[in-house]
């Protein structure tokens, strides 16, 4: 039997490396009980996501609601799209609306060459850490047609939208060889080339609210889910007692 756990575990390090792209992925320590790094997660994702990325499955007043801020200071802060589902021209957006975007899937596929994806349930499919980890690692590439190539994501078609806050770096490469010989070039870190609004440390926090607010976008009702968690098992255990003093109770003749 333990011969075939450990069979089982071993097949399953290939599948994890090919989800992971073969890549060291960095730990994001998700804390949804942060409302301030949710909040702040929010304003960086609808300033600089919401442009091109939709996440077509999220209103704006249940992230309100959820995230303790007021329909207000979304709308002033957090809404930036005008609603095109009933007129082409557009129209104001409303805070009961859908999070989408103006760019249209043919504009996309031209600018871009392909869909580009809706993000609400992306931490579900990528994983947080994943998301923390690529979002860490663009790098500059001029024979990519943004001008940048990704570690976690090879030859990606998006361009590094939070530039301006992270600053513009190059990547550190290395040859080595492996048992056979063969040479592999590797990246083993990088060097700034134009400073951001922030530092290191700073920009790595910024991307930590983002990513904690796209794990929060993926399932809004885990928020209550694990409150609701808690409150069943503590009912739960106050009723064993009673359930098993009548148990005993039942089963006192019993021989």
């Amino acid at each position: 039997m333990k011969i075939k756990i450990v069979t089982l575990l071993m097949m399953m390090v290939p599948a994890l490396a090919i989800a992971s792209g073969g890549v060291h992925l960095d730990k994001a320590d998700v804390d949804l009980d942060n409302k301030e790094s949710l909040q702040r997660g929010a304003q960086l994702f609808t300033n600089y996501c919401l442009s091109c990325h939709s996440a077509g499955y999220m209103r704006y007043n249940r992230m309100a609601q959820d995230l303790g801020l007021s329909e207000k200071q979304v709308e002033k802060n957090m809404m930036f799209v005008a609603d095109f589902s009933k007129l082409e021209e557009g129209e104001p957006g409303k805070v009961g609306g859908l999070m989408k975007v103006a760019l249209r899937t043919a504009d996309a596929k031209q600018m871009f060459g392909t869909k580009v994806p809706d993000l609400t349930v992306v931490s579900r499919s990528r994983g947080a850490d994943w998301l923390y980890t690529y979002l860490r690692t663009f790098y500059l590439d001029e024979s990519r047609p943004f001008g940048v190539n990704n570690t976690t994501f090879k030859d990606v078609g998006m361009p590094h939208v939070l530039w301006e806050l992270e600053g513009l770096k190059k990547a550190v490469k290395e040859t080595i060889k492996d048992h056979d010989g063969n040479e592999t070039t590797v990246i083993t870190g990088y060097e700034t080339v134009v400073a951001g609004k922030m530092s290191a440390a700073e920009y790595d926090d910024a991307i930590h609210d983002m990513v904690n607010f796209m794990v929060y976008m993926g399932e809004p009702a885990q928020l209550v889910r694990y409150k609701w968690g808690v409150i069943v098992l503590i009912f739960l255990l106050i009723l064993f007692i009673p359930a098993y003093a009548l148990k005993k109770e039942y089963w006192k003749d019993v021989h």
